[in-house]
């Protein structure tokens, strides 16, 4: 648990080891010290006046400029039970795992968020949650083979139905805000679509007065087979944009890297709200790009999957 966590005050985080930058703030007064490396900040940033919040301890009383969390009510961070439901392949090197929790361990999270799952011998990796809340009280996750990856050879050449794990949950910031009249753009790679799959069908079941003006998802893979996933049945204003990298000489869609192709568009940024996930060069090509193009800074919104590790998401 941070200080600001302590004195009742919510910082935006997602990776808490100076990564991702999801908590970056700036100073306005005070002094501050810092106990791990901001990496996710450019020198520029630091120059400036930009910290990243999980790295750093105040040395005297602070004002910062930061998003102020403290009215949501974030869902205690706990380590539950689970048994493996079911397993299923999604793409050659992506599975679908749906875990279970006992009645009495009861999973509370905001579609967007992640867990940290704490396999055999205490091996633990970060994984987002990729469908919305679940009154069965099952999770999905969306699981990529990593080369070497120790949890990746359980995943992929052990794993059985019935197999007791850990979760600890729920983590990090990455929800949805107010989204009402917004128009809403999703910006994913890889199995960064499991947050965002988890939002869209939580925003089915929001009323219609709260809904978004218009939803529009931009995935990029490298190529078709790394789109595992379809969309369909939602009932707001909806377009998904397929984007790929290294497309054959058939491919009719998208070509490049999501947020190229999203600016490729002319899309007005005004009244938008963009939620970012997947790899970290994404994202950070993503806020810059989208903020010298007029998306005011507080409407992006990202979680990273860095390295971090022991833990990987």
């Amino acid at each position: 648990m941070t200080s600001s966590e302590k004195a009742g005050f919510s910082f935006p985080y997602s990776c808490r080891n100076g990564r991702c930058s999801s908590c970056k703030c700036r100073v306005i007064q005070g002094d501050t010290e810092s106990f791990g490396e901001e990496l996710g900040l450019s020198q520029d940033q630091k120059s400036a006046g930009w910290i990243l919040g999980c790295v750093r301890s105040a040395k005297s009383d602070i004002s910062i400029d930061v998003e102020d969390l403290s009215k949501v009510v974030l869902f205690p961070n706990r380590t539950l039970p689970c048994k493996i439901d079911g397993i299923s392949l999604l793409a050659q090197d992506v599975i679908r795992v749906v875990l279970r929790f006992p009645p009495a361990s009861k999973i509370e999270y905001y579609p967007g968020q992640y867990v940290d799952l704490i396999g055999v011998g205490g091996a633990r990796r970060s994984y987002s949650i990729a469908n919305a809340f679940d009154t069965s009280n099952r999770l999905e996750l969306h699981i990529k083979k990593v080369l070497d990856g120790t949890m990746s050879e359980y995943w992929f050449n052990s794993a059985k139905e019935g197999d007791l794990l850990r979760v600890k949950g729920a983590l990090g910031t990455f929800f949805l805000r107010d989204v009402a009249g917004k128009n809403l753009i999703f910006l994913a790679t890889g199995t960064g679509i499991a947050p965002v799959k988890a939002m869209l069908e939580g925003l089915s079941e929001i009323p219609t007065c709260e809904q978004p003006a218009s939803v529009t998802v931009y995935w990029g893979g490298r190529i078709p087979s790394d789109l595992y996933y379809e969309f369909s049945g939602f009932d707001f204003r909806f377009h998904f944009e397929p984007v790929l990298s290294r497309p054959s000489s058939d491919w009719l869609g998208k070509v490049g890297y999501v947020q190229n192709v999203l600016l490729s568009e002319g899309s007005d940024l005004n009244n938008a709200e963009v939620y970012a996930c997947g790899s970290d060069a994404m994202i950070r090509s993503a806020r810059e790009l989208l903020v010298k193009a007029g998306l005011p800074e507080r409407s992006f919104y990202s979680d990273a999957f860095v390295s971090s590790g022991p833990v990987e998401k």
